[in-house]
């Protein structure tokens, strides 16, 4: 189950492809573990905790971007706590977030109320969630779902 490049991180360069722009990564300073059921166990105990983890890394010039395509994998109904931390980092208000998720189940579960109770200033467009087992055949989907935000 160990991916040698990351569902979110697929369908993230579908979408780079398709519109263009600039990409930016979310990364913890403490690294997740290599294992799925170690990293699952991490990302539940963050946030049963509410954690906000470190970010090693920063848009240096978040107001020079209208539109903000927010991907992450579902982690226990949500978006992962280090996402909640970037949403947290920045003032959004004014931007469009377009969220995208991939999952094994749970669908884009609460996130997008997370993404708006975080940035209620935002304009926040239909996310898209897709199974992280049918991403390397998902070109179309997304191409479709982009369509259809403009």
């Amino acid at each position: 189950m160990n991916l040698p490049i990351g569902n979110t991180k697929v369908v993230a360069d579908m979408i780079w492809e398709i519109t263009g722009g600039d990409v930016f990564q979310i990364d913890t300073v403490k690294s997740y573990p290599k294992d799925y059921s170690a990293t699952t166990n991490m990302a539940k105990k963050e946030l049963n905790e509410n954690a906000r983890p470190e970010l090693s890394g920063h848009v240096e010039n978040m107001e020079s971007y209208n539109v903000i395509f927010l991907g992450y994998p579902n982690w226990w109904g949500t978006m992962p706590m280090p996402v909640f931390t970037f949403l947290e980092e920045y003032d959004l208000s004014g931007k469009t977030i377009v969220s995208f998720c991939t999952h094994e189940g749970s669908g884009i579960g609460r996130s997008e109320n997370d993404i708006e109770k975080l940035c209620p200033e935002a304009t926040l467009l239909k996310g898209f969630a897709i199974y992280g087992s049918r991403v390397s055949a998902a070109k179309k989907d997304v191409a479709d779902w982009l369509n259809q935000l403009s």
